[in-house]
């Protein structure tokens, strides 16, 4: 990609500040052009298959759906585009989790225009790109941390794998279980999380920081 082509960005953000910022952002770098908006997941899906992105800038909380699941199903949906997470929260836990589902990059909603603008070029060329304040910080489930909550490390990567939005014959597959198996992992964590059903698992996983 040279120096002068223009980088559609698409911006999935609920809060309208965020997404007139990151037009401000966008508008000094005249090689970026902010191209569409979402303020959900299923909105971001709908859009990202009629508008063609280079770049898709995701907030990590959406109000409709899982970080991890919606960047599995824009993958699905557009194969080629960037992701590039857009977080507040500069100890987020579950950047690795995002990036094994098929995130490109990670960055702080503080960062300036030619640090973005830089960010954005990058991503779009391929270059993996991560703040250096989240680096280091996001091996989110330590065997201390599994440890306290009582999860046994399958217990924890069939969770995981639920979090991304892989349905439990997916889950089998990938880690070579059987799908009972799966589903005694799942139950076992559910119980040991107190939680009635995996989308509760999930949300209380992401309060401990364990996704």
């Amino acid at each position: 990609m040279g120096e002068h082509t223009d980088i559609r960005v698409l911006v999935v953000d609920d809060h309208p500040v965020i997404r007139g910022g990151v037009e401000l952002l966008a508008a000094e770098d005249l090689a970026i052009t902010v191209v569409g908006g979402a303020s959900t997941g299923h909105e971001a899906i709908k859009v990202a298959q009629e508008v063609a992105a280079d770049v898709i800038l995701l907030d990590l909380r959406l109000p409709d759906m899982p970080a991890p699941e919606l960047v599995t199903r824009l993958r699905r949906v557009a194969p080629r585009v960037k992701i590039l997470l857009f977080t507040a929260f500069a100890d987020h836990g579950a950047i690795d989790v995002l990036i094994e589902a098929g995130a490109d990059g990670c960055l702080v909603k503080d960062i300036t225009g030619g640090d973005f603008a830089t960010a954005v070029r990058r991503v779009a060329r391929g270059v993996r790109v991560v703040d250096p304040r989240l680096a280091g910080r996001h091996a989110s489930a330590t065997p201390e941390l599994l440890f306290r909550v009582g999860l046994t490390r399958r217990e924890y990567e069939v969770l995981r794998l639920a979090a991304m939005g892989h349905s439990n014959p997916e889950i089998a597959e990938r880690l070579a279980l059987a799908r009972n198996t799966v589903k005694t992992y799942l139950q076992t964590a559910m119980q040991k999380l107190n939680a009635r059903n995996r989308v509760e698992a999930i949300a209380k996983a992401h309060e401990l920081r364990l996704l």
